[in-house]
């Protein structure tokens, strides 16, 4: 499946199937099928079109996208440089296509982009009570930081059922 993936950047054209995937991926009843669901620590949507715009707009970011040969969005990674580093955020995958390497697959996109752009590594935050999401990103070279920071309080990105923080990790980018 992988080898027939397409992978490009968003347009504003792909505004609304982007919206529809990362909030299925982290919230409400499809995200169940899924391992990377939030569902159960937050209510509401992950994000909304106007923040979504807004990451895409913003400079020096892109949403990568991995498309099924029929056109398909199946998985995102919202990528920003900040350099030195490479933020990585909302990646998803549609919940019924994860744990078949998709997720592996746009980090692996994500590490090339970086390097291309002369990033010396990939930032990323993840909430602090999401042990199976810091393990796979710590199986994947990322390392804690130490450094934390707030959860968003904007009730617009989702309604926190318990206290959240978030925990910042790294993974170094050595030479391909």
């Amino acid at each position: 499946m992988l080898a027939s993936l397409t992978l490009s950047a968003a347009t504003e054209t792909d505004l609304p199937d982007l919206l529809l995937l990362v909030n299925r991926a982290y919230r409400g009843d499809a995200s169940h099928q899924g391992w990377t669901t939030e569902a159960h620590l937050l209510d509401g949507q992950r994000t909304d079109a106007e923040d979504v715009r807004e990451l895409l707009q913003a400079p020096g970011a892109t949403f990568l996208l991995a498309r099924s040969p029929e056109g398909q969005l199946l998985g995102s990674v919202y990528l920003k440089a900040q350099m030195p580093d490479l933020y990585l955020g909302m990646l998803s995958v549609e919940p019924a296509q994860q744990a078949r390497g998709l997720g592996k697959f746009l980090l692996a996109a994500a590490e090339n982009h970086a390097r291309q752009l002369g990033c010396t590594s990939i930032l990323i935050s993840v909430i602090s009570v999401r042990d199976e999401l810091l393990a796979w990103y710590e199986r994947h070279g990322f390392q804690r930081t130490g450094e934390t920071a707030a959860f968003p309080t904007d009730t617009r990105f989702g309604i926190p059922r318990q206290e959240l923080e978030l925990l910042l990790l790294r993974k170094p980018l050595g030479a391909e």
